[in-house]
């Protein structure tokens, strides 16, 4: 089942004296905060909004002032909270794409019939991104390309992967 709360950012410091907290987005585009007015925290078991005003981007940083947070003590506080945002606000995705955290915990299953083990990480390096797989067969990275990813199932919690082109491409851990 998909988590029905996406993480958007992560608080990294009070900035200034007045409240105002630093967010180290996690997302490919830092635009998207522009409009938010809600965001949610985990809070006992579950997710609590909080009312939020953006006041800036940085180059790699959203500079924002969280209601009932007027100074930098109650600012220090919130350090390491995470940001979350519900799916009805999130943004619309293409149809062959997915939320990274989506990815994170699929099984991956090669074509011949090979169990790679759980999805545990998504680098992103730069050019395509990486899937690191963790199982049987140790640590394996793959790269995110349409020629090695033949479908992915968030239902059925899989990926399949095409076994001669995930040959050709991915590392296996030699160990």
């Amino acid at each position: 089942m998909l988590n029905p709360y996406l993480m958007i950012g992560e608080i990294t410091k009070p900035q200034g004296v007045r409240g105002e907290v630093k967010v180290r987005p996690c997302t490919c585009d830092p635009a998207r905060f522009e409009e938010l007015t809600t965001v949610y925290i985990e809070k006992d078991g579950g997710y609590a909004p909080l009312n939020v005003a953006v006041n800036r981007l940085g180059a790699d940083a959203v500079f924002m002032n969280v209601e009932g947070v007027a100074d930098r003590d109650a600012a220090e506080k919130l350090r390491g909270t995470r940001l979350y945002i519900d799916r009805a606000h999130a943004v619309q995705l293409d149809e062959d794409t997915n939320f990274l955290a989506d990815l994170v915990g699929l099984r991956g299953v090669v074509s011949d019939g090979r169990d790679l083990g759980k999805l545990t990480d998504v680098l992103q390096p730069g050019g395509n991104d990486v899937y690191v797989f963790n199982g049987p067969l140790g640590e394996v990275l793959v790269p995110a390309l349409k020629s090695v990813v033949a479908k992915v199932d968030l239902q059925a919690g899989e990926m399949l992967l095409d076994g001669a082109r995930l040959d050709e491409v991915a590392v296996f851990d030699e160990d």
